[in-house]
């Protein structure tokens, strides 16, 4: 039997008890700020830092993983060998000399072995032309045909420069090191993406026209894999342990984070993980809009506590980067990570033309990822909710949905299989684009937005695309249109934005 306990409340702040995450670098290094200068850090923040203490992880001793030599033994290990390097080895050799060994691979000078003796460390046993003795050994100058320095007589030779990590950049190397503890493993989906680009032009060229505003990509992904993830809790669900006891934590609701990269000023970027609470009790208006609040205070530093702490399952979109797919690390207290590549061909198509892939069906895919937690959820789960994901930016039902919220007064473009036009007793299409133009001329006003107060969806089956066999495959291919609009060939997708223009609006 699964042993499950919610969330208690503590009298500890979010941070103490350790509910940051991966935003715990961004808290410490906003709290030595309030520390210089609490005029710096935004007054929401005050209340909470008076009683705060920076939590410590324990990674180890001196956070080097298991089985690793530790930088101090490398150098300690390296100077003995770089001081032998750098005194002249004796010519005349002792009578009775000891006999090679696996161990010793060339004889250690005197000297040598006296300074490591002085420095507390063990003579070397591997001649200077090592690993750890050339991560700290300078390097040699060039020289030139007469045997002098590049860099003229008496020149220092260069040397590599190791700089301490501190502030944020220790705390991103606790944050990962910490990560290392939590056996993940990543299930991988593409999802063709030919039916979300078409309805998110449909979205925002209506937005464009009434109200403003603009949805993306990541807004009706997210909001998808919010749905699958009620539809599937153990994604929500994260490990625990009390009182030295395995405990599967199963939280009340979906706080959805939201992994933001944000450029700082000396070019180096960060990446804060706020996230949207309940987000499970949000239509896709709702979701939108804290969505976008989160992102825009998130770009100027008007985040508070409590967009930070208690995130259970988080979006990353590596694809904003080109990254097709990749397995993100995953944080304590989260169950899952989904990670969304670049929405792009598949790779054996990029030759072709934008005329042959709409020809051949050939959709645009995205790869989502789901890493998660081994140790509470199984491999099954999380391929059924990629699943889930996929079926859902696929459905009737959802799109359905996402007009309605945004009151979108027009039926979604649906998912529909191709029709193809080579096989004997298949449709005319040209034929059917003609008879489709001349019904818009006639009842194209049918479909007119003329009621300010009321929200409807215009409906009529003379102007459904399907009923002339057309499929959103179709709204890249190109037709004979006699000199519609001008032309002697268009796109269908063109075909119907000049329509609705000229008599639906």
């Amino acid at each position: 039997m699964t042993t499950t306990q919610q969330p208690t409340t503590s009298e500890h702040s979010p941070a103490q008890a350790g509910n940051f995450g991966a935003n715990e670098w961004l808290v410490e290094e906003m709290y030595e700020r309030y520390q210089a200068d609490p005029a710096s850090v935004d007054t929401a923040w005050h209340d909470f830092f008076a009683d705060y203490r920076p939590s410590v992880i324990d990674v180890g001793p001196g956070h080097v993983p298991a089985g690793a030599p530790s930088p101090a033994s490398v150098v300690a290990a390296a100077q003995p060998a770089t001081a032998a390097a750098a005194r002249p080895v004796p010519t005349a050799q002792p009578a009775t000399a000891q006999p090679a060994t696996a161990a010793t691979a060339t004889e250690v000078p005197p000297g040598a072995a006296a300074s490591a003796a002085h420095a507390g460390a063990a003579a070397p046993t591997a001649p200077a032309d090592t690993v750890a003795a050339r991560l700290v050994a300078p390097a040699a100058a060039p020289v030139t045909e007469r045997g002098e320095s590049r860099d003229g007589p008496g020149a220092a030779p260069p040397s590599a420069a190791a700089t301490p990590l501190r502030g944020a950049a220790k705390r991103v190397v606790d944050n990962m090191v910490a990560s290392l503890g939590i056996p993940t493993a990543t299930s991988v989906r593409a999802v063709p993406a030919k039916l979300l680009v078409d309805n998110r032009v449909v979205i925002n060229n209506y937005l464009r026209r009434s109200r403003g505003g603009k949805v993306s990509f990541t807004h009706l992904i997210g909001y998808a894999v919010v749905r699958a993830v009620v539809e599937h809790p153990d994604l929500n669900r994260h490990f625990a342990e009390v009182e030295g006891k395995p405990m599967v934590v199963t939280p009340a609701h979906v706080n959805f984070g939201l992994a933001i990269d944000l450029p700082g000023k000396d070019g180096v970027r960060s990446l804060v993980v706020p996230s949207i609470k309940a987000a499970e009790t949000l239509g896709f208006a709702a979701f939108w809009g804290a969505y976008e609040d989160i992102v825009r205070r998130a770009r100027t530093g008007k985040l508070t506590v409590d967009d930070f702490a208690d995130t259970t399952v988080s979006l990353t979109n590596p694809g904003t980067l080109g990254t097709t797919h990749s397995v993100a690390r995953l944080m304590p207290g989260q169950g899952a990570i989904i990670g969304v590549g670049a929405m792009e061909h598949p790779a054996q198509f990029s030759g072709m033309s934008e005329q042959a892939l709409a020809e051949q069906a050939v959709s645009k895919i995205i790869t989502l990822t789901s890493t998660y937690d081994h140790r509470i959820i199984q491999g099954a789960a999380s391929g059924e909710f990629l699943r889930r994901v996929h079926e859902l930016l696929l459905a009737d039902e959802f799109w359905d949905g996402v007009f309605a919220e945004l009151r979108v007064p027009y039926e979604p473009v649906r998912w529909r299989v191709d029709r193809g036009v080579t096989r004997e007793g298949q449709i005319d299409k040209n034929a059917r684009i003609i008879e489709l133009i001349n019904v818009y001329r006639s009842s194209g006003h049918l479909l007119a937005e003329t009621d300010p107060l009321e929200y409807a969806v215009a409906r009529h089956p003379d102007l459904d695309i399907t009923q002339y066999g057309l499929t959103l495959w179709d709204l890249d291919r190109e037709f004979p249109v006699g000199g519609f609009a001008g032309a002697r060939l268009m796109k269908l997708r063109d075909i119907l934005g000049h329509l609705r223009d000229a008599y639906c609006r």
